[in-house]
């Protein structure tokens, strides 16, 4: 038993260096699980620990972040339930920082991979505390309303790698692009890619995820 709040995985790096090592924190999608994005950081390099988290409210066999506000006119306008979302950024940060403490995490190293809901929450958790993520994958997801005007100090230059589908129908490539121009206009460093794919990560998808992570890890 630990003390972090989310249920995990964690995959101790297999080339172990001195002191305290980098971290990848790994936020699934909607209806998944802290299992699911394992398959795409067996690519990385040897020395990241891996740190999966599971949402916390249960869904058809998965779990969810946060409940969908359909308010704006369908899926492909959704927003994240604000107290939900809330909520779930605030166990996000809890069991990052006690996975810090319990398996030795360089706190100056810690970069956030997540897909759809996951990339939601990990460009909120960025844009809100940017000194505390040293870079930022977010794979077919959107900057959520509430984040789309805050202009943090702390994130020029901030390596952040953003990836949408063009045939994505469940979060169209325009919002992906969108956050990518938004980030862009901040100073972050990034790297916006789509894919001829639908609602998940290609093989080109991947390897570009793993040359940015074996550049900025």
């Amino acid at each position: 038993m630990t003390d972090i709040p989310l249920e995990h995985v964690h995959v101790e790096p297999s080339e172990p260096i001195e002191g305290p090592a980098p971290a990848v924190v790994l936020l699934h999608g909607r209806g998944s699980n802290e299992q699911d994005l394992l398959q795409l950081s067996r690519e990385f390099p040897d020395h990241l620990h891996v740190v999966s988290l599971r949402a916390p409210d249960p869904l058809q066999g998965g779990y969810t972040w946060y409940e969908l506000d359909l308010s704006a006119g369908g899926l492909h306008k959704s927003q994240p339930h604000t107290e939900q979302f809330e909520r779930s950024r605030e166990l996000v940060r809890e069991s990052i920082a006690a996975a810090r403490d319990e398996y030795g995490l360089d706190a100056e190293r810690i970069g956030l991979l997540g897909f759809s809901q996951g990339a939601i929450t990990s460009l909120s958790l960025l844009l809100e505390d940017p000194d505390d993520y040293a870079w930022v994958v977010a794979l077919h997801g959107y900057l959520a309303e509430e984040h789309e005007s805050v202009e943090p100090d702390g994130i020029a230059g901030k390596p952040i790698f953003v990836g949408g589908g063009s045939m994505d129908q469940i979060i169209p490539s325009f919002r992906v692009e969108r956050a990518a121009e938004r980030l862009e206009a901040l100073g972050a460093d990034v790297t916006a890619q789509m894919y001829d794919a639908p609602h998940g990560v290609s093989p080109e998808e991947l390897a570009d995820v793993v040359s940015f992570v074996e550049t900025h890890a």
